[in-house]
């Protein structure tokens, strides 16, 4: 048995490599079907991947005021132009927000350009320096990797302190491996003396979050003081089960700040982490839908081809079919030949497909700053497809050659 399966998988190569034109053809029409499929997923993986990640961070209890949702900006809503939320009503509602068991944030991102000196090395205008009080970290999933937090103390006293990013105290960093601890920094002219590093969360569509520099919040409303800055509130619920009574007094809290008339609408946003996932998960799963589309279209025209040459490759070797069948070998032999050249070559396909659709899904990933995994999931599916292909393919010439009348095949010119 296994002598002649050797046998038949000699002949399928030597079969192969005698129509090798049309053989790479099919192979390379396979091979972009299972790429599109493995690149796809792999790309939406590392998508899915880096952005649950950071929302997981924060947990499932913690919601965000601000100033837009996240649904409203990316549909018709755009339109309505919401008031920033400013400093007075963010202090407001953390005098007023007495929700049992909750933690309420306070934020503000004062330039995303800024030049952090410490002696005689400077960034680039680069940083993102954030005001915040003491709940930040906690509220938004950030860790502490050297050094600790903001206290009470810190925000209250206005303390001269900060808390930077991970890649600051990287060997090609601001700080040239040596430890930022106790060093002192320079932000537009004020002095900052480094209290902790953050761990890196590294970066998203651009954006990297380990450059960034935070600071009290009073320090930093005095060093930016433009008019129109919009804060961000950020409650985080201790026991999970009081979530939304808790988000529903706070809206109730920021409407009566507003002002707001009971048949008026918020005129603000109020994000959750898990909605934001959950609307994430939406969005991969028609990203999905379209790379099984998109390679099953593809593979569906490289099977046609596969069976078009193994159909071909049935009439040539129509003796060679009758010389077997009169030496006695049985109709399985003959149909086992055939249907193995198929599977030779749909593999091929395969596996050159999964080789560049990982390649595709590597590149896009470090192109946009995704966390790229290997993506077992799709290659097993790569793997799935191109084994159906071969035996949708194959099954027909393999039955076509195995039921070829010996005499008549002896005579075929």
């Amino acid at each position: 048995m296994f002598a002649l399966l050797r046998e038949n998988i000699s002949i399928a190569f030597d079969s192969i490599k005698g129509q090798l034109l049309r053989t790479i053809l099919t192979v390379l029409i396979i091979a972009i079907g299972i790429t599109a499929l493995v690149g796809i997923l792999s790309a939406v993986g590392a998508l899915e991947n880096t952005i649950s990640g950071n929302f997981a961070s924060m947990g499932a209890n913690t919601f965000n005021i601000q100033r837009y949702n996240y649904t409203s900006q990316r549909g018709n809503e755009i339109n309505k132009i919401n008031p920033v939320i400013t400093y007075r009503e963010v202090k407001t509602f953390q005098d007023k927000y007495q929700y049992p068991l909750t933690t309420t944030a306070i934020s503000f991102t004062g330039t995303s350009s800024a030049e952090i000196k410490w002696e005689n090395e400077k960034t680039d205008p680069e940083i993102n320096v954030l005001g915040i009080n003491e709940n930040y970290l906690t509220n938004s999933g950030l860790e502490i990797e050297t050094g600790r937090n903001f206290n009470y103390f810190d925000i209250q006293n206005n303390n001269n302190v900060a808390i930077i990013g991970a890649d600051f105290a990287k060997n090609n960093g601001l700080f040239k491996g040596a430890s930022p601890i106790d060093k002192t920094i320079s932000v537009r002219g004020a002095k900052f003396k480094v209290i902790g590093v953050l761990e890196s969360k590294g970066s998203t569509f651009g954006n990297n979050e380990d450059l960034r520099v935070l600071i009290p919040l009073q320090h930093a409303r005095s060093i930016f003081s433009s008019p129109g800055i919009n804060y961000n509130l950020s409650i985080k619920v201790e026991n999970k089960e009081a979530l939304d009574a808790a988000q529903d007094e706070a809206i109730l809290t920021f409407r009566n700040i507003r002002k707001l008339s009971p048949v008026e609408k918020d005129n603000f946003g109020i994000e959750r982490s898990d909605s934001l996932l959950n609307e994430i998960a939406e969005m991969s799963s028609v990203l999905n839908l379209a790379a099984w589309i998109i390679s099953l279209v593809t593979i569906f025209g490289s099977s046609i081809a596969l069976m078009n040459i193994m159909l071909v490759s049935v009439t040539e070797r129509t003796r060679e079919i009758g010389v077997r069948k009169a030496l006695g070998a049985k109709k399985n032999t003959i149909a086992a030949q055939f249907f193995m050249e198929t599977l030779i070559i749909g593999q091929f396909g395969g596996v050159l497909g999964i080789i560049l659709g990982i390649l595709i899904g590597m590149a896009v990933s470090a192109g946009v700053g995704f966390d790229f995994t290997t993506p077992w999931l799709a290659m097993f599916w790569a793997v799935v497809v191109t084994l159906l292909t071969a035996l949708f393919s194959g099954l027909y010439p393999a039955i076509k050659a195995s039921k070829q009348d010996p005499i008549e095949s002896l005579r075929y010119e």
